[in-house]
């Protein structure tokens, strides 16, 4: 019997694991170490950061699923990899330390044959000062940080409802953040929510973003078929922007986030502020500081780490121009190329380069989105993962063979702009391949044929529906597989 063992329940690890459970049985082993007791469908929180779900609406436990599919569960936090083992024997091993009340602060040795690393980010907000919800700034990044946005947002609308003028400023809180999208969703259903309370005339609303333009999403934008003819995902947000009343603020860094008050650095060297009575900003992502030994004990971290914390892959991390990129150096099965029984999956794998050009302030601060690797293209990697794994588990196959490139893979997006049944709008949108592919499509990127955006009640209906349908999909429930990832 051989063991697989997969650090993360998220997206990518719930997704991994039960692929892997479904496909090897009682066998083989499969152990889940996850330093959270639930399982989050982290973009419903976005409803949560505007009061209309609730923490439990987004989450289930996760042991009662473990349960019944035979995964063991470890609710722990991985501290450290020891890939060749050690002076005990060569068996490689995780270092964990248990999180679960009666056991908090233990630690213990996880023995693996096989490791799938989908620990997701560090949610960095010390990168920034005065950052986050236990300073000067909210976050929808967890249920329990939404929940805590939404209740300072009733109490905006509180302030309002008396007459006071509001500002509220939602973006980006670093210069070299990713996920807008996130905080895309999120500004568009607080406008919606502002009109549904009656206050939306109290309140200024301002995006900031590290964006070089609107509709960059950490993608470098992209051309999108409409009506007939193609235009920039600049022009449709801005157009989206400019309908709603939102004003916008981009290419730039937040310096300091202080009570009441925003400082920023931009791509031109000036510093400014702006005023904030209410304002959530997404932290930049970091990988989550495992450490890495070898047999003898010496630190070993760097050589399957990036300096951002995530691991590295099978992708080329020469220093190359970023106008030299291509497509073929984006990894395809997630490999460690130290380690070959070691994957990373999600936003645990180290990107090869970004996606949108890289920008620099005449002062030398980086300022722009890093590349979004989650939902949807997490999923599919997780399952493509897990299954080259089981074929190695199993005698298979002597090296992976199925692949899931980001430059051969497409994906959906359905961003909320509002919720209720009548009156809820969402954003839907497609492209395919997600890395720009300007060899095989020399004018947009990607293929205008899979690429393209629609505002409309039809998608806030379908995100309703990703919303049960993944939460039912994550919970083992019968017939999972039929939802794909």
């Amino acid at each position: 019997m051989s063991r697989l063992v997969i650090l993360g329940a998220g997206i990518a690890g719930q997704t991994a694991a039960l692929h892997a459970a479904r496909k090897l049985g009682r066998n083989h082993e499969v152990v889940v170490v996850s330093p959270n007791s639930k399982w989050n469908w982290i973009p419903s929180n976005i409803w949560v950061g505007v009061g209309v779900m609730k923490p439990e609406d987004v989450t289930f436990p996760l042991k009662p699923v473990y349960d019944k599919t035979g995964i063991t569960f470890h609710q722990a936090k991985a501290v450290s990899l020891h890939p060749e083992g050690d002076e005990s024997g060569p068996r490689p091993f995780v270092t964990v330390e248990f999180t679960e009340p009666g056991r908090a602060g233990q630690v213990e040795k996880v023995p693996y044959d096989y490791l799938i690393n989908a620990t997701g980010p560090k949610l960095n907000f010390g990168a920034t000062k005065g950052l986050g919800p236990a300073a000067n700034s909210h976050s929808v990044c967890t249920y329990d940080h939404a929940a805590q946005a939404s209740k300072a947002l009733d109490e905006v609308v509180a302030r309002m409802k008396k007459g006071e003028k509001q500002t509220l400023v939602i973006g980006t809180g670093h210069g070299m953040c990713t996920c807008q999208g996130a905080a895309f969703e999120y500004i568009f259903n607080v406008e919606s929510e502002l009109r549904h309370r009656g206050v939306r005339d109290k309140a200024r609303i301002v995006w900031l973003s590290n964006e070089h333009e609107l509709g960059d999403f950490g993608m470098g934008g992209m051309f999108l078929r409409r009506g007939g003819y193609v235009t920039h995902s600049r022009v449709f947000t801005e157009s989206l922007y400019t309908e709603r009343g939102i004003e916008w603020i981009t290419q730039s860094h937040v310096k300091e986030v202080a009570p009441g008050e925003i400082f920023m650095e931009n791509l031109d060297g000036e510093e400014s502020s702006i005023k904030a009575d209410f304002s959530m900003l997404i932290p930049p992502f970091a990988g989550v500081g495992l450490k890495a030994f070898d047999r003898a004990g010496a630190d070993v971290t760097s050589s399957l780490f990036a300096p951002s914390g995530f691991m590295f892959v099978d992708a080329d991390y020469s220093k190359k121009p970023f106008e030299e990129w291509k497509p073929s150096d984006w990894p395809e099965v997630y490999q460690s190329p130290k380690y070959p029984n070691v994957f990373a999956v999600g936003i645990a794998f180290a990107p090869p380069h970004p996606i949108s050009k890289p920008m620099v302030s005449t002062k030398g601060t980086p300022i722009s989105p890093t590349p979004p690797r989650t939902g949807m293209p997490s999923g599919v990697m997780a399952r493509e993962v897990a299954l080259n794994v089981v074929d190695l588990m199993t005698g298979r196959e002597k090296e992976p063979t199925r692949k899931a490139s980001m430059a051969r893979m497409g994906a959906a997006c359905i961003a909320s702009a509002g919720a209720g049944v009548l009156r809820g709008t969402a954003v839907s949108m497609t492209l395919y391949p997600i890395i720009p592919n300007f060899e095989k499509y020399p004018d947009t990127g990607r293929q205008l044929k899979y690429t393209f955006g629609e505002i409309g009640l039809a998608g806030h209906w379908i995100k309703h529906l990703l919303h049960f349908g993944f939460i039912y999909k994550a919970k083992a429930n019968p017939l999972w597989i039929a939802i794909p990832e």
